[in-house]
């Protein structure tokens, strides 16, 4: 693993308890991390990072569905009381559902994916920009995906929104970049997680990338190393 030291950082982690989310909670943690955790579960995400709840130093909050605006206001109030500030937001949240071509679409699956994968990413940018300006700067990173960059046959409204998060980086860096805020996102391919495993059990898994060398590239990210980097979309796909 690549040596971060993020001692003294206040980091914010959404979708904190989906595989990506764990992996990178766990990293930002080893690295001296100051964390804010937020998933919709309240009782899973107490459950997996019992040893943060009890940590003082750390806030948990649960309950949070970042596709409701009040519940990103909530959070980004919750936030600058307990910190008074913040120095990175790592947003993961996000989902994918297979779907039939576009022309039998419905729209409510249309609807779910730009919820689940772009206006969780608007809403909570919206809310949390204002606490990293004042914070004097900091770091935003999003993940938005590979099929970003290139549709496929029964994604469309998975690929739209991924795309859609690529554009709202750019935007968001172009507007908060002079205000000393790197805002980035990273476009995984397949992540090994147990879930790809279930859902395409003959691949090879050795081909994908991992939740941990995701994780490392977002700390990257989010690090003084990184300064000089704005607006990009990092290709980390694995061997795939």
């Amino acid at each position: 693993m690549v040596a971060f030291d993020f001692t003294g950082k206040v980091v914010l982690i959404t979708g904190a308890t989906g595989a990506l989310g764990q992996a990178v909670v766990r990293q930002f943690h080893q690295a001296g991390a100051t964390l804010a955790l937020c998933a919709r579960d309240d009782a899973a995400l107490s459950l997996m990072f019992a040893d943060l709840a009890l940590d003082p130093q750390h806030l948990l909050l649960g309950g949070i569905d970042l596709r409701q605006p009040d519940d990103c206001d909530r959070l980004a109030r919750a936030v600058e009381e307990r910190f008074g500030r913040l120095d990175a937001l790592v947003n993961t949240v996000g989902g994918y559902v297979a779907g039939p071509p576009v022309h039998e679409t419905p729209l409510d699956d249309w609807e779910l994916m730009l919820a689940m994968n772009l206006r969780t990413a608007f809403l909570v940018s919206r809310a949390i920009a204002p606490l990293l300006i004042r914070s004097g700067g900091g770091a935003m990173v999003h993940v938005s995906g590979r099929a970003g960059l290139a549709g496929f046959a029964g994604g469309a409204g998975y690929c739209a929104a991924k795309a859609g998060v690529i554009r709202l980086t750019e935007a968001l860096s172009a507007e908060l970049k002079a205000h000393g805020v790197n805002v980035n996102c990273v476009l995984p391919g397949t992540i090994d997680t147990p879930a790809n495993r279930a859902a395409r059990p003959d691949a090879d898994f050795s081909r994908w990338v991992a939740p941990d060398a995701l994780g490392e590239v977002i700390m990257f990210l989010c690090s003084p190393a990184a300064r000089a980097i704005h607006g990009a979309a990092i290709p980390v796909y694995g061997l795939s």
